[in-house]
Protein backbone atom coordinates (compact mmCIF):
# COMPACT_ATOMS: atom_id res chain seq x y z
CA UNK A 1 0.00 0.00 0.00
CA UNK A 2 1.58 3.17 -1.25
CA UNK A 3 1.27 6.27 1.29
CA UNK A 4 -1.10 8.94 1.65
CA UNK A 5 1.34 11.66 -0.14
CA UNK A 6 1.82 9.11 -2.97
CA UNK A 7 -2.01 8.94 -3.58
CA UNK A 8 -2.19 12.63 -3.17
CA UNK A 9 0.35 13.47 -6.09
CA UNK A 10 -0.81 11.00 -8.17
CA UNK A 11 -4.78 12.23 -8.24
CA UNK A 12 -3.11 15.79 -9.10
CA UNK A 13 -0.49 14.12 -11.72
CA UNK A 14 -3.90 12.41 -12.93
CA UNK A 15 -5.89 15.89 -12.74
CA UNK A 16 -2.95 18.06 -14.60
CA UNK A 17 -3.42 15.54 -17.90
CA UNK A 18 0.17 15.16 -18.25
CA UNK A 19 0.24 12.15 -20.91
CA UNK A 20 0.36 13.20 -24.22
CA UNK A 21 -1.95 10.96 -26.91
CA UNK A 22 -2.25 13.38 -29.93
CA UNK A 23 1.20 15.39 -31.60
CA UNK A 24 4.04 15.83 -29.31
CA UNK A 25 4.85 20.01 -29.07
CA UNK A 26 8.40 19.58 -28.21
CA UNK A 27 8.31 23.67 -26.91
CA UNK A 28 4.96 22.97 -24.98
CA UNK A 29 6.63 19.97 -23.34
CA UNK A 30 9.54 22.33 -22.24
CA UNK A 31 7.52 24.65 -20.65
CA UNK A 32 5.11 22.49 -19.03
CA UNK A 33 8.05 20.80 -17.46
CA UNK A 34 9.87 24.09 -16.37
CA UNK A 35 6.40 24.66 -14.67
CA UNK A 36 7.07 21.58 -12.86
CA UNK A 37 9.55 23.06 -10.99
CA UNK A 38 8.20 24.22 -7.71
CA UNK A 39 7.24 20.32 -6.65
CA UNK A 40 10.70 19.58 -6.83
CA UNK A 41 12.67 21.19 -3.97
CA UNK A 42 16.33 21.66 -3.59
CA UNK A 43 17.33 20.55 0.04
CA UNK A 44 18.95 23.33 1.83
CA UNK A 45 22.81 23.78 2.54
CA UNK A 46 23.53 22.63 -1.06
CA UNK A 47 26.04 25.14 -2.53
CA UNK A 48 25.21 25.61 -6.34
CA UNK A 49 28.29 26.21 -8.65
CA UNK A 50 27.22 27.02 -12.27
CA UNK A 51 30.00 25.42 -14.74
CA UNK A 52 30.67 25.19 -18.50
CA UNK A 53 32.96 21.85 -18.76
CA UNK A 54 33.98 21.11 -22.60
CA UNK A 55 31.44 23.67 -23.54
CA UNK A 56 28.08 21.95 -21.95
CA UNK A 57 26.62 24.22 -19.48
CA UNK A 58 26.91 22.35 -15.86
CA UNK A 59 26.33 22.95 -12.14
CA UNK A 60 28.46 21.92 -9.13
CA UNK A 61 26.13 20.63 -6.67
CA UNK A 62 27.87 20.88 -3.16
CA UNK A 63 26.18 19.26 -0.36
CA UNK A 64 27.60 20.78 2.48
CA UNK A 65 30.19 18.74 4.26
CA UNK A 66 30.45 16.46 1.66
CA UNK A 67 33.54 14.21 -0.18
CA UNK A 68 34.57 16.28 -2.75
CA UNK A 69 37.08 13.89 -3.78
CA UNK A 70 34.83 11.81 -5.27
CA UNK A 71 31.51 13.10 -7.78
CA UNK A 72 28.00 11.58 -9.72
CA UNK A 73 27.46 12.75 -12.78
CA UNK A 74 23.47 13.46 -13.24
CA UNK A 75 21.80 13.54 -16.32
CA UNK A 76 18.31 14.19 -16.14
CA UNK A 77 15.35 12.98 -17.86
CA UNK A 78 13.01 14.60 -20.17
CA UNK A 79 12.49 11.89 -23.14
CA UNK A 80 15.77 13.22 -24.73
CA UNK A 81 14.10 16.67 -26.22
CA UNK A 82 13.47 18.51 -22.51
CA UNK A 83 14.78 18.68 -19.15
CA UNK A 84 17.33 21.53 -17.59
CA UNK A 85 19.55 22.14 -14.68
CA UNK A 86 16.71 24.07 -13.53
CA UNK A 87 14.31 20.85 -13.52
CA UNK A 88 16.40 18.21 -12.16
CA UNK A 89 18.89 20.30 -9.56
CA UNK A 90 16.23 19.14 -6.49
CA UNK A 91 16.50 15.51 -7.24
CA UNK A 92 20.54 15.73 -8.13
CA UNK A 93 21.12 17.43 -5.09
CA UNK A 94 18.97 14.98 -2.86
CA UNK A 95 21.48 11.85 -4.41
CA UNK A 96 24.45 14.56 -3.55
CA UNK A 97 22.82 15.39 0.02
CA UNK A 98 22.08 10.95 0.54
CA UNK A 99 25.48 10.13 -0.82
CA UNK A 100 27.59 12.73 1.02
CA UNK A 101 29.25 13.32 -2.80
CA UNK A 102 29.41 16.32 -4.87
CA UNK A 103 27.24 15.80 -7.64
CA UNK A 104 27.89 17.42 -11.50
CA UNK A 105 24.52 17.99 -13.30
CA UNK A 106 24.37 18.11 -16.85
CA UNK A 107 22.70 20.17 -19.35
CA UNK A 108 23.37 17.86 -22.19
CA UNK A 109 22.88 18.50 -25.67
CA UNK A 110 18.44 18.07 -27.13
CA UNK A 111 17.15 16.62 -29.26
CA UNK A 112 15.64 18.16 -32.27
CA UNK A 113 18.37 20.63 -32.23
CA UNK A 114 21.02 17.94 -31.22
CA UNK A 115 20.10 14.33 -32.20
CA UNK A 116 22.18 10.97 -31.51
CA UNK A 117 24.74 11.33 -30.37
CA UNK A 118 25.43 14.75 -29.41
CA UNK A 119 24.05 14.02 -26.09
CA UNK A 120 26.46 10.60 -26.07
CA UNK A 121 28.98 12.82 -26.85
CA UNK A 122 28.70 15.57 -23.94
CA UNK A 123 29.15 12.49 -21.86
CA UNK A 124 32.23 11.56 -22.65
CA UNK A 125 33.90 14.78 -23.04
CA UNK A 126 32.96 15.58 -19.50
CA UNK A 127 33.73 12.37 -18.13
CA UNK A 128 37.48 12.80 -19.51
CA UNK A 129 37.44 16.18 -18.60
CA UNK A 130 36.70 14.88 -14.88
CA UNK A 131 39.61 12.17 -15.00
CA UNK A 132 42.27 14.14 -17.40
CA UNK A 133 41.80 17.52 -16.09
CA UNK A 134 40.48 17.93 -12.60
CA UNK A 135 41.75 14.66 -11.68
CA UNK A 136 39.38 12.48 -10.35
CA UNK A 137 40.14 8.53 -10.23
CA UNK A 138 37.39 6.54 -12.17
CA UNK A 139 36.85 4.74 -8.72
CA UNK A 140 35.74 7.91 -7.52
CA UNK A 141 33.04 8.72 -9.82
CA UNK A 142 30.15 7.20 -10.19
CA UNK A 143 27.22 7.90 -13.19
CA UNK A 144 23.86 8.53 -12.76
CA UNK A 145 20.27 9.71 -14.28
CA UNK A 146 16.29 9.38 -14.48
CA UNK A 147 14.20 8.52 -17.84
CA UNK A 148 15.94 9.25 -21.10
CA UNK A 149 19.35 10.58 -18.36
CA UNK A 150 19.06 6.78 -17.56
CA UNK A 151 18.95 5.90 -20.91
CA UNK A 152 22.29 7.80 -21.50
CA UNK A 153 23.75 6.82 -18.32
CA UNK A 154 23.73 3.26 -19.50
CA UNK A 155 24.57 4.33 -23.40
CA UNK A 156 27.59 6.57 -22.14
CA UNK A 157 29.05 3.32 -20.36
CA UNK A 158 29.16 1.55 -23.25
CA UNK A 159 30.57 4.33 -25.16
CA UNK A 160 33.74 4.41 -22.68
CA UNK A 161 34.03 0.88 -23.36
CA UNK A 162 34.37 1.45 -26.54
CA UNK A 163 36.87 4.21 -26.44
CA UNK A 164 38.64 2.10 -24.02
CA UNK A 165 38.11 4.94 -20.91
CA UNK A 166 38.33 3.40 -17.60
CA UNK A 167 34.91 2.94 -16.26
CA UNK A 168 33.28 4.48 -13.23
CA UNK A 169 32.95 2.43 -9.93
CA UNK A 170 29.01 2.30 -10.60
CA UNK A 171 26.15 3.78 -12.48
CA UNK A 172 22.64 4.48 -10.88
CA UNK A 173 19.73 4.46 -13.07
CA UNK A 174 16.27 5.70 -12.14
CA UNK A 175 13.51 3.96 -14.53
CA UNK A 176 16.00 4.27 -17.38
CA UNK A 177 14.71 3.91 -21.29
CA UNK A 178 16.94 0.97 -22.54
CA UNK A 179 14.17 0.15 -25.70
CA UNK A 180 13.72 2.41 -28.39
CA UNK A 181 12.34 -0.58 -30.36
CA UNK A 182 9.18 -0.49 -27.85
CA UNK A 183 8.73 -4.64 -27.27
CA UNK A 184 8.42 -4.68 -23.77
CA UNK A 185 4.71 -5.98 -22.61
CA UNK A 186 4.37 -3.18 -19.95
CA UNK A 187 3.93 -0.94 -22.26
CA UNK A 188 0.59 -1.90 -22.81
CA UNK A 189 0.07 -3.82 -19.54
CA UNK A 190 1.02 -0.49 -17.53
CA UNK A 191 -0.73 1.49 -19.26
CA UNK A 192 -3.81 2.78 -17.13
CA UNK A 193 -1.96 2.71 -14.10
CA UNK A 194 0.70 5.06 -15.77
CA UNK A 195 0.14 8.79 -15.41
CA UNK A 196 2.97 10.53 -17.18
CA UNK A 197 3.99 8.71 -20.23
CA UNK A 198 1.93 7.28 -23.45
CA UNK A 199 3.07 4.78 -26.12
CA UNK A 200 2.78 7.51 -29.03
CA UNK A 201 4.54 10.38 -26.76
CA UNK A 202 7.48 7.64 -26.33
CA UNK A 203 7.64 6.89 -30.00
CA UNK A 204 7.49 10.59 -31.32
CA UNK A 205 10.41 11.41 -28.87
CA UNK A 206 12.76 8.16 -29.73
CA UNK A 207 12.23 9.56 -33.40
CA UNK A 208 13.33 12.96 -32.74
CA UNK A 209 16.28 11.70 -31.05
CA UNK A 210 17.26 8.87 -32.94
CA UNK A 211 16.58 10.64 -36.43
CA UNK A 212 16.68 7.93 -38.59
CA UNK A 213 19.28 5.40 -36.62
CA UNK A 214 18.40 1.87 -36.39
CA UNK A 215 16.01 1.51 -33.34
CA UNK A 216 18.36 -1.21 -32.05
CA UNK A 217 21.78 0.11 -32.08
CA UNK A 218 23.54 -0.49 -28.99
CA UNK A 219 23.83 3.16 -28.34
CA UNK A 220 20.20 4.39 -28.70
CA UNK A 221 18.67 1.57 -27.27
CA UNK A 222 21.15 -0.35 -24.91
CA UNK A 223 19.20 -3.37 -24.18
CA UNK A 224 20.55 -4.72 -27.42
CA UNK A 225 24.01 -4.20 -26.13
CA UNK A 226 26.63 -6.61 -24.93
CA UNK A 227 26.64 -5.70 -21.32
CA UNK A 228 29.10 -8.11 -20.16
CA UNK A 229 32.29 -5.60 -18.20
CA UNK A 230 30.01 -2.91 -16.97
CA UNK A 231 30.28 -1.54 -13.67
CA UNK A 232 27.60 -2.30 -10.61
CA UNK A 233 24.18 -1.19 -11.67
CA UNK A 234 21.04 0.27 -9.68
CA UNK A 235 18.25 0.32 -11.02
CA UNK A 236 15.40 1.79 -9.40
CA UNK A 237 11.91 1.74 -11.16
CA UNK A 238 8.56 2.02 -10.15
CA UNK A 239 5.87 -1.11 -11.02
CA UNK A 240 3.24 1.47 -12.07
CA UNK A 241 4.96 2.36 -15.20
CA UNK A 242 5.30 1.70 -18.84
CA UNK A 243 8.83 1.53 -19.15
CA UNK A 244 8.68 -1.35 -16.16
CA UNK A 245 10.08 -3.78 -18.31
CA UNK A 246 12.85 -1.56 -20.00
CA UNK A 247 14.18 -1.86 -16.29
CA UNK A 248 13.69 -5.57 -15.89
CA UNK A 249 14.58 -6.96 -19.08
CA UNK A 250 18.09 -4.83 -18.88
CA UNK A 251 18.77 -5.77 -15.41
CA UNK A 252 18.25 -9.75 -16.30
CA UNK A 253 20.38 -9.52 -19.64
CA UNK A 254 23.09 -7.52 -17.62
CA UNK A 255 23.29 -10.74 -14.76
CA UNK A 256 22.96 -12.78 -17.59
CA UNK A 257 25.86 -11.35 -18.78
CA UNK A 258 28.20 -10.90 -15.16
CA UNK A 259 27.30 -7.52 -13.94
CA UNK A 260 26.32 -7.07 -10.62
CA UNK A 261 22.87 -5.64 -10.55
CA UNK A 262 20.72 -4.50 -7.67
CA UNK A 263 17.18 -4.22 -9.33
CA UNK A 264 14.76 -1.97 -7.08
CA UNK A 265 11.43 -2.46 -7.71
CA UNK A 266 8.92 -0.40 -5.74
CA UNK A 267 5.17 -1.41 -5.54
CA UNK A 268 2.59 0.82 -7.53
CA UNK A 269 5.01 3.52 -7.54
CA UNK A 270 4.84 6.01 -10.64
CA UNK A 271 7.96 7.53 -13.26
CA UNK A 272 10.80 8.84 -11.65
CA UNK A 273 9.08 9.35 -8.16
CA UNK A 274 12.03 10.14 -6.46
CA UNK A 275 11.82 13.06 -8.46
CA UNK A 276 9.74 14.58 -5.31
CA UNK A 277 12.25 14.31 -2.64
CA UNK A 278 10.96 14.17 0.88
CA UNK A 279 7.98 15.20 0.11
CA UNK A 280 6.58 12.03 0.02
CA UNK A 281 8.20 8.56 2.47
CA UNK A 282 8.82 6.17 -0.22
CA UNK A 283 10.70 9.01 -2.30
CA UNK A 284 12.71 9.93 0.97
CA UNK A 285 13.29 6.32 1.18
CA UNK A 286 14.64 5.39 -2.20
CA UNK A 287 17.08 8.44 -2.20
CA UNK A 288 18.54 7.26 1.06
CA UNK A 289 19.31 3.60 -0.59
CA UNK A 290 20.58 5.24 -3.35
CA UNK A 291 23.04 7.10 -1.16
CA UNK A 292 24.09 3.98 0.28
CA UNK A 293 24.68 2.32 -3.24
CA UNK A 294 26.63 5.07 -3.57
CA UNK A 295 28.57 5.24 -0.67
CA UNK A 296 29.31 1.18 -0.74
CA UNK A 297 30.80 1.60 -4.29
CA UNK A 298 33.23 4.19 -4.12
CA UNK A 299 36.18 2.91 -3.41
Amino acid sequence: MVSLCVRFFVGIMRLMKMKIHGSLDVEKNRKNLEGQVFLFKTPRNVRIQPVSVEGVPAEWLLPKGCDTDRVIIYLHGGSFHAGSLRTHRGIAAHIGVNSDSSVLLLDYSLAPENPFPAAIEDVVSVYRWLLEVKGFEAKKVIISGDSAGGGLTLASLLKFQEENITLPAAAICLSPVTDFAITGESITTKAKEEVMLTENEMKQSFEIYAKGQNVEHPLVSPLYADLSGLPPLLIQTGTAEILLDDSTRFAQKAIKQGVTVDLDLWDNMFHVFQIFGNLIPESKKALKKIGEFAKSNFS
